[in-house]
């Protein structure tokens, strides 16, 4: 039975988060941490308290850590900070006229700020079979214990795409002993957006790790959840079928409530608010504005997502912050460790430097000013290199006679 707008509502909350993940759970604690009082509620259509999803790729998908591990904080963490977590409560509505949010069992929240941080969502490849119930996806912790289940028993596996998560997933299953295959429509992986320096790296730590490679491969068709067909014919089948082919913004909340919308994703300043008073948004759903790079980027990074949850917890509370730092995040291929930051919006030239030790650092530039900085083992690089980045500091000099 659905509520009438006339009835009060179920609940009333100083704060209503809505979403569960690192922007969410960030924005409870700041907004707690910050003087917030009253009710606060993260409402989220998840069915496990916040956890960390960068080990369900990784260290989780290999079998060395478990889901105990996965948790963000323990049950006392919420309790001791009187946040409320309501699970496995999607929620359908949100009126900012009424202040007032609705799930889908009917339950409403009247709020006097809300926070929306709601992510993403895996994307479907756009090709008939893509939706089949055996194509395994990896965002969730749910979904992350159906792979690795999946990887127990599997002796092959097929990998679609080559972003970050797929690179990890596919070198971690590889570890496992799974014979694994990486389709990816790119020539190499991570080309287009990082360069073929890195592109090339890649490439080798996959195959170091057993990864098969069917590069420049566009998938035309899924069979059965488990076998895809490519544009040249070729056809390629597996124990399991991981689709990474990127993540769709989960805005539709925001769109139905009239907030000003871009590129797909909610529109917010540097405080993470919306043009509505009151609400906030944070996190992979949000293009939002940095107030360093002086322009609005969109960006889906664990550590920024906690940022912008911080940011939109603490002006949600009435405290003064801003999102102004360096985007950047760090991914594990295998045992190797890969340390990126970087405005996200493109270069026109990255600049090679070896290391004697077998690190490496990538300095991306646009006309001659540091753009962006991806190391490996080069850990003071990738510090300097976010200063440059921050203050629009050249390329440093002695990289240039090193480049390779």
């Amino acid at each position: 039975m659905h509520a009438r707008e006339s009835d009060p509502p179920d609940i009333i909350a100083g704060l209503v988060v809505i979403g569960s993940g690192p922007a969410g759970k960030a924005a409870a604690e700041a907004y707690r941490e910050a003087g917030g009082t009253g009710r606060v509620v993260i409402v989220t259509a998840d069915d496990d308290p916040p956890y960390d999803r960068p080990p369900l790729s990784k260290a989780f998908l290999r079998g060395e850590s478990d889901v105990d591990a996965l948790a963000m904080e323990s049950p006392s963490f919420y309790t001791d900070r009187r946040i409320e977590l309501l699970l496995g409560e999607p929620v359908s509505a949100l009126d900012p006229s009424r202040a007032v949010v609705t799930t889908g069992s009917g339950r409403t929240i009247g709020f006097g700020r809300c926070i929306i941080a709601t992510g993403c969502r895996p994307a479907d490849l756009p090709v008939t079979g893509a939706d089949h119930p055996d194509v395994m996806r990896l965002r969730s912790q749910r979904q992350g214990r159906a792979l690795r289940d999946a990887a127990q028993v599997a002796r092959t596996a097929v990998v679609v795409g080559s972003g970050f998560i797929g690179c990890e997933a596919a070198a971690s299953l590889a570890i496992r002993g799974v014979d694994v295959t990486m389709v990816t429509a790119e020539e190499r992986p991570q080309l287009e957006r990082l360069g073929h320096h890195v592109a090339g790296r890649l490439t080798e730590w996959l195959a170091d790790s057993g990864v098969r490679l069917m590069t420049a491969a566009k998938v035309a068709e899924i069979r059965d959840g488990t076998t895809l067909l490519t544009d040249d014919g070729s056809r390629v089948s597996g124990d399991l079928l991981l689709s990474a082919a990127g993540v769709v913004p989960l805005s539709e909340i925001g769109e139905r409530a009239a907030l000003r919308m871009d590129q797909d994703r909610i529109q917010v300043d540097e405080h993470m608010a919306t043009n509505c008073p009151g609400i906030f948004a944070a996190g992979d759903v949000v293009l939002a504005h940095n107030a360093a790079a002086g322009r609005a980027l969109r960006v889906e990074h664990w550590g920024e997502a906690l940022r912008m949850g911080e940011v939109a917890g603490h002006c949600a509370a009435g405290q003064s912050d801003s999102w102004a730092g360096v985007p950047g995040f760090w991914s594990e291929i295998g045992d190797r460790t890969l340390k990126y930051a970087a405005w996200g919006d493109g270069f026109d030239r990255d600049d090679f430097v070896q290391h004697e030790d077998g690190g490496f650092t990538v300095w991306y530039s646009t006309a001659g000013i540091v753009v962006g900085v991806l190391t490996h083992q080069a850990d003071d690089d990738y510090d300097r290199g976010s200063q440059l980045i921050l203050t629009g500091g050249q390329v440093p000099l002695p990289s240039l006679s090193q480049t390779t």
